[in-house]
């Protein structure tokens, strides 16, 4: 397989493996402007040549998005394949291209959220385990932070979720969502849930975290998308139309 490493350079002309629509969509248009930003931290994206969802994102945890100690680390934010990518290895190719990379860099390790069972838009427990990754630390709501160490830092100190994030909860009824443009769905469905919500008379407040200074401090470990129902945490899949209403029916029963 043939990879490509985004750069400011190139942004504007390579297609995005997550969203893969036209360049004027409002999800690319999102992501881009949000990887922009991020480079200047030292944000790598390294993905497929060919089109499809085939990639691996990721930064120094002290630039993370996410509220984690795990300085000299990297974290990874999205590693990604699916469709007919799926099932040629390439997920172990790119994470090979980030340990060799964070290496250079002088990190200590990797770490990345998952769970015990496979969440959406989280990686999958079996992978990380089978490429030596163990489990660092873990929130109430199950979200678990995934760490591999590199070399003599096996005794070192593990990565671990901020305290603000351990606990999930929120003093606020109704739905409540925490998320950041990191996902370029949520350009296009936030909106849509929010009115739908409106439509349906339900409780719904967006909170858009727009700096890391924000995130890092956000009560949720998965600060992509986090909904909380009467101040409870409550998923970090993304919500179309449908799947809402179909939370707000179950929640009325």
């Amino acid at each position: 397989m043939e990879y490509i490493k985004l750069t400011p350079e190139n942004l504007a002309s390579e297609h995005i493996c997550c969203a893969i629509s036209g360049s004027d969509d409002i999800q690319v248009k999102s992501k881009k402007a949000w990887l922009a930003d991020r480079f200047r931290d030292g944000l790598v994206f390294l993905k497929s040549a060919e089109r499809g969802k085939c990639f691996i994102e990721y930064i120094p945890a002290e630039a993370a998005w996410n509220p984690i100690e795990a300085d000299g680390t990297m974290y990874i934010d999205c590693l990604w394949v699916s469709g007919s990518l799926k099932g040629h290895g390439y997920a172990g190719e790119l994470l090979a291209a980030c340990i060799e990379d964070s290496r250079a860099k002088g990190k200590r390790g990797l770490c990345i959220l998952s769970s015990a069972k496979k969440k959406p838009f989280l990686a999958d427990p079996k992978f990380l385990y089978h490429m030596g990754f163990s489990v660092s630390d873990e929130a109430d709501n199950g979200i678990q932070l995934w760490y591999l160490p590199f070399g003599p830092d096996r005794d070192g100190e593990p990565p671990r979720f901020r305290a603000c994030a351990k606990h999930p909860h929120i003093e606020e009824d109704g739905f409540v969502l925490y998320y950041t443009h990191q996902c370029p769905f949520n350009a296009k469905y936030v909106p849509i849930v929010e009115q739908t919500a409106r439509e349906a008379g339900v409780k719904f407040r967006p909170i858009l975290l727009e700096s890391r200074e924000e995130a890092q401090s956000a009560p949720t470990p998965v600060t992509t998308y986090a909904l909380f129902r009467d101040g409870e945490y409550l998923t970090n899949e993304q919500m179309n139309d449908r799947k809402f209403l179909k939370l707000i029916s179950v929640k009325s029963e």
